[in-house]
């Protein structure tokens, strides 16, 4: 069974999961589940809002992905 296949099983029985299984499950991985978790810091919180704020206010300015990759080529081709 592929890691994509397990995974959506196990959101698809997460979606239906009693209370009490929930818990259960949670216990047993808790602290691979909290190690995982980033951990952000106030300031990386306030910039990301801001960004967000912006982005959604017109504010920002965006790139395609295709400009994006453009942009990675001529900072690799560059002469240092």
């Amino acid at each position: 069974m592929t890691t994509a296949i397990i995974k959506q099983k196990l959101h698809n029985y997460l979606e239906v999961a009693d209370s009490k299984k929930l818990k259960a499950l949670y216990t047993i991985i808790e602290d691979i589940v909290e190690d995982s978790s980033p951990e952000y810091s106030k300031e990386l919180k306030a910039n990301l809002n801001k960004r967000t704020t912006d982005l959604k206010l017109g504010k920002a300015r965006t790139v395609s992905a295709n400009e994006s990759k453009k942009r990675i080529q001529n900072i690799i081709r560059a002469p240092k």
